[in-house]
């Protein structure tokens, strides 16, 4: 049985990369109007993409690093509420932080 905080991470950074991948795809030309499908912004998403996805596991992988005490143990086997809290806060600040380098 997968753990529920890898089963999380996979289905957000999912739903995050297809929601980048479909804004990139669906352009609109502004003479027509409809939407067009072009394969060079769907590349440079995905790869951007991975590299945010890459870099945000990295530092919450020196997160856990750094801290005194064991995440998975803390949130999984004592449920603390305050240990995910503080898991959230630290993933989504270190994406900002991702995405405002990589744009």
């Amino acid at each position: 049985m997968k753990k529920p905080l890898t089963v999380a991470w996979g289905i957000g950074c999912t739903l995050i990369a297809l929601s980048a991948v479909w804004a990139a795809a669906t352009g609109t030309r502004p003479e027509s109007g409809f939407a067009t499908l072009s394969v060079g912004p769907i590349i440079s998403t995905v790869v951007y993409g991975l590299i945010g996805i890459v870099l945000a596991i990295l530092g919450f992988k020196l997160f856990d690093v750094l801290i005194p005490f064991n995440l998975e143990q803390e949130i999984c086997e004592k449920h603390n509420l305050a240990v995910a809290i503080l898991c959230a806060a630290m993933v989504l600040g270190i994406c900002i932080i991702v995405a405002a380098a990589v744009l």
